[in-house]
């Protein structure tokens, strides 16, 4: 049975998920600290959010017990290496008591493998955790929700209305699989504010769930536009951004100047691909073409801003020099806007 908690952003519900597995495992640590738990030690992939290592700097945990495990070409994480690095934990005398799978990573927008991540998180009994900070809301989509099949068996996961269904920052959920852990790992039973010989119902009075005191009701706009839109408008503005970033794949993978990061079909929104303008594009010097190409997005990105017609964000990933990451989110662009785009960015790249 799933508890809904609204938070302020992605970060912080994968800190409360972080929270949530070392005091399951260790409830002690609430009242002892640090000091009365073994070395605890976390894995997700090396293509996760960041937030993950904040959140174990914030809980006194530290960055360094943070262990990334490899990805694929796609950027899903491997299975293999997930239980080799676990089983490694064990034997240096660690306790692994958290694995976070990613659903639609920040770059690639790739879909961890759930389905094996469980079997893996059940077999050595350990939290599994979900980010579908980004992909999670493709639950939404009868179209796509296969992507995410597995996260049934998840003991929380995190969900961000606030990217894919386009609802007003901030509105971060964390799904809870056991009812009443994030009360007794939270609660600080405050009698001054929390009364337990109110009028109405107890169970309405969340406040103690959380480490915040006084917040925003983020839950009233997720429930208003539920409402006015049902789950079938959210569908079809979700399926809508997937069908753009398709056309925009389809549009330049095989067009001249223009190279896709990674082979096949983007997962998610996500589509990375690299532009070759006219003066990079012929070059031999595999190692001089790489050096002008990774300065190539920097400046189109730049003149796009002068311009002020459009923006796409772009990053390095590993040894991957800087390419851009079209990422299609608003329910309001059109095959047109596509167009544009390619357009633009040769228009705006062609001297370089």
């Amino acid at each position: 049975r799933s508890k809904k908690n609204l938070k302020i952003c992605g970060a912080i519900s994968n800190m409360y998920a972080m929270l949530l597995a070392r005091y399951k495992m260790f409830p002690e640590v609430k009242e002892k600290g640090m000091s009365s738990v073994p070395r605890l030690v976390a894995f997700t992939s090396e293509h996760s959010h960041f937030s993950i290592k904040k959140g174990a700097a914030a809980l006194g945990i530290g960055t360094e017990s943070v262990i990334c495990i490899k990805a694929d070409e796609r950027g899903k994480m491997i299975p293999s290496d997930l239980e080799r690095r676990i089983i490694e934990a064990k034997q240096k005398g660690y306790v692994p008591f958290f694995v976070s799978a990613t659903a639609g990573t920040t770059v690639y927008g790739a879909f961890d493998p759930l389905m094996a991540i469980a079997d893996i998180c059940k077999k050595h009994d350990i939290w599994m955790h979900v980010d579908g900070a980004w992909g999670g809301s493709l639950l939404m989509s009868r179209k796509h929700r296969w992507k995410l099949n597995g996260v049934e068996r998840a003991n929380s996961m995190t969900w961000n209305p606030h990217k894919m269904m386009a609802v007003p920052l901030q509105c971060s959920a964390l799904l809870v699989r056991e009812e009443g852990l994030m009360q007794s790992c939270n609660q600080m039973q405050a009698c001054y504010l929390f009364q337990q010989d109110k009028q109405y119902d107890l169970s309405y009075d969340t406040g103690d769930k959380a480490l915040q005191c006084g917040r925003h009701v983020d839950i009233f706009k997720l429930w208003l536009m539920w409402r006015a839109k049902g789950t079938i408008g959210f569908e079809a503005q979700i399926d809508k951004c997937l069908e753009l970033s398709e056309y925009l794949y389809n549009k330049i993978k095989d067009r001249e100047g223009y190279e896709m990061v990674f082979d096949g079909k983007p997962q998610h929104t996500n589509v990375c691909f690299w532009y070759l303008p006219p003066g990079v594009r012929y070059l031999e010097d595999k190692v001089e073409k790489m050096k002008r190409l990774h300065k190539v997005a920097p400046v189109i990105k730049a003149r796009m801003m002068e311009y002020g017609t459009t923006m796409v964000s772009y990053q390095p990933q590993g040894d991957k020099v800087n390419f851009f990451r079209m990422v299609i989110s608003n329910p309001a662009a059109t095959f047109e806007d596509i167009d544009f785009l390619i357009e633009e960015i040769e228009r705006l790249g062609q001297d370089l």
